[in-house]
């Protein structure tokens, strides 16, 4: 009976040792982004893959932007008809620019949320054919540049945004988007201080990352350089949503 205690110590020890033990390697199988026993790194490594790197990529091409960040809110207007034509001219709602402007959009973003807010697209770049189809329904240089001069939209170059918080409520800029008259001039200052506060915040954000600003119209913004684009007459591919 002395020797009992030993050998039931004895027989745990072997037991414990004859357990599997876990493989590193096998910890490692990505999984589902949508599976809830993914750990938290393991979600995190999934949705920074889902995102392309601009690396090696000439500033010139074209490249849709949200395939890089997913920190940007869309409302592209003239993929409605929603907008000064009354009229839907794009196929389908997408934000493409050039890979320049996107490296000055991202950077300029990331200033925008430590402020509590992020950029909202109204349009971005800009085909040729569109600039005729909205010449031809509003044929005045005042409001629509003239197709074959062309406009910086359409070299890649240009966006026309406004600012949402975090939980994509708009800031109050005074006007919609496209209202042509003096409440959408940057410097008429006789506006609510919230107003001015915010146009100044967008307009000194974006122009410390590159842009300039559209004296009549606070959401227009141009990306410095790029007038000296061609314009472009690149079309995008629309899908349907799942």
């Amino acid at each position: 009976m002395k020797y009992f205690p030993f050998l039931v110590v004895f027989g745990i020890l072997v037991f414990s040792c004859g357990e599997k033990t876990p493989n590193k390697q096998e910890n490692n199988i990505p999984v589902n982004a949508d599976n809830s026993s993914a750990t938290i790194p393991e979600k995190k490594v999934i949705l920074e893959k889902r995102f392309k790197s601009l690396k090696g990529l000439a500033d010139t091409t074209f490249v849709r932007l949200a395939d890089f960040s997913d920190d940007f809110v869309y409302d592209m207007r003239y993929a409605t008809d929603n907008n000064f034509l009354k009229a839907q001219v794009y196929d389908c709602a997408e934000c493409y620019t050039r890979v320049k402007t996107v490296k000055a959009l991202l950077k300029a973003n990331s200033e925008f949320i430590t402020n509590g807010v992020r950029i909202k697209f109204f349009d971005c770049y800009r085909p040729n054919d569109v600039q005729y189809k909205m010449w031809k329904i509003v044929p005045n240089p005042q409001y629509v540049a003239n197709p074959v001069k062309g406009s910086i939209h359409n070299k890649g170059g240009a966006v026309d945004i406004t600012l949402v918080t975090l939980d994509g409520e708009p800031l109050d800029m005074g006007t919609d988007f496209d209202f042509f008259g003096k409440r959408a001039y940057h410097d008429n200052f006789d506006l609510p201080q919230e107003i001015l506060d915010n146009r100044k915040l967008l307009k000194e954000t974006m122009e410390k990352h590159g842009f300039w600003s559209t004296r009549t119209e606070w959401w227009h913004y141009n990306l410095q350089g790029a007038s000296k684009y061609p314009i472009a007459n690149f079309k995008w591919e629309c899908h349907e949503e799942d």
